[in-house]
């Protein structure tokens, strides 16, 4: 792992197991990092400690400025304001700041999911503000990880290829420029389209957690990855399929649920998706949640399977799987999904043909 020296001032908003893990490589790496996190518990633990410790698949430590429950002050005169929350947070994160933001800051949601920078965008405009801003949205989170305790982060894996697009896709070479010298994995692209529908968690964490609900409810423990079946592997693939058919309809062609696992980490070895599922090293020691009500539904339906499944009606393609994935989860967390997830209204899409979808990203 080369490291270059950097001069970048970097804001990190969130400080869980991915917050921390990049606000630890970045200060390692030569960037002045600051946290900026909800819980006052947390930012003061950071600030005692100073540093942030990476161990597992990387030992290193960096050295971080300062924590801080103010996100004004986080982001001030910041180079780059990494988003690492989980992103049904993004829209409250936007709201937040928009107004505060400076020319030439380069947001990068880490990641995205399914329509990310589109709907901070859309925040940003309706804010009115006239500021060059670039937003930006990476395919997914870098490192497979698990905070042991405040500054102290488990890094099981490290991803060596994630996709990144800026918003418009014209701004990301500009990004990477900035990007690349603190990291190797981020490649360009096309455009957003491209890191949304690359949105695989979304076909794994939902479908897991649905089809084991009593396992969970009944507080039997058990690995989320390496503990899978053939069937529910065979239902993944089917929900993988709706995905790969609405991205077509926008002109793509991502890559598979099951090639995906093979791609992102390297040394996966096996036939099927099953047989990659549990024997990716970085998928272990990963356990299922304990409890239903968790951010494998409650993130990834508003934040994946909707603004799919919304893309695909805009595209005049059905997603029956999506679909019945958003009624289960809704009725069995009693929560209307649909009112609060990226629906094409709140991505800035509401009326647009593909075509014109396309138009506005490029």
């Amino acid at each position: 792992m080369s490291v270059r020296p950097t001069n970048i001032t970097v804001s990190i908003i969130g400080a869980g197991n991915g917050g921390q893990a990049l606000a630890g490589y970045m200060a390692y790496s030569g960037c002045r990092v600051r946290i900026y996190d909800r819980s006052a518990e947390k930012v003061s633990e950071l600030n005692r400690k100073r540093k942030i410790e990476l161990t597992g698949a990387l030992n290193i430590t960096g050295q971080i400025e300062f924590a801080t429950t103010d996100i004004l002050l986080a982001i001030k005169a910041a180079n780059i304001i990494m988003i690492a929350t989980t992103a049904t947070a993004h829209k409250e994160i936007a709201i937040k700041i928009a107004k505060h933001l400076e020319h030439n800051q380069i947001i990068v949601l880490n990641p995205g999911r399914t329509g990310g920078a589109l709907e901070f965008k859309n925040i940003i405009d309706i804010s009115g503000i006239k500021k060059r801003i670039y937003i930006s949205e990476a395919q997914t989170l870098v490192y497979a990880c698990r905070l042991i305790e405040t500054g102290l982060v488990n890094i099981i894996g490290v991803k060596s290829h994630v996709l990144i697009s800026a918003l418009p896709a014209s701004d990301t070479q500009h990004i990477l420029e900035i990007l690349n010298p603190i990291f190797g994995c981020f490649f360009a692209a096309k455009n957003v389209l491209q890191t949304s529908f690359e949105n695989i968690g979304a076909m794994f964490h939902p479908t897991v957690v649905l089809f084991n609900e009593a396992v969970i409810e009944r507080g039997i423990p058990f690995y989320f990855y390496r503990d899978m079946t053939d069937g529910l592997a065979n239902l993944i693939e089917k929900t993988d399929q709706e995905r790969l058919s609405v991205a077509k309809a926008y002109n793509f062609n991502p890559i598979s649920a099951k090639d995906w696992v093979s791609y992102a980490y390297d040394g996966v070895e096996g036939n099927t998706l099953c047989e990659r599922m549990q024997n990716n090293p970085a998928y272990y020691e990963i356990l299922a949640p304990k409890t239903i009500n968790c951010r494998q539904i409650t993130e990834d339906i508003p934040t994946g399977i909707i603004p799919l499944s919304e893309l695909g009606k805009a595209a005049g393609v059905k997603t029956p799987i999506f679909d019945s994935l958003i009624n289960l989860c809704s009725v069995l967390l009693n929560r209307d999904f649909m009112a609060e997830g990226r629906t094409l209204k709140n991505l800035g899409l509401k009326g647009l043909s593909v075509e014109e979808i396309i138009k506005t990203i490029q």
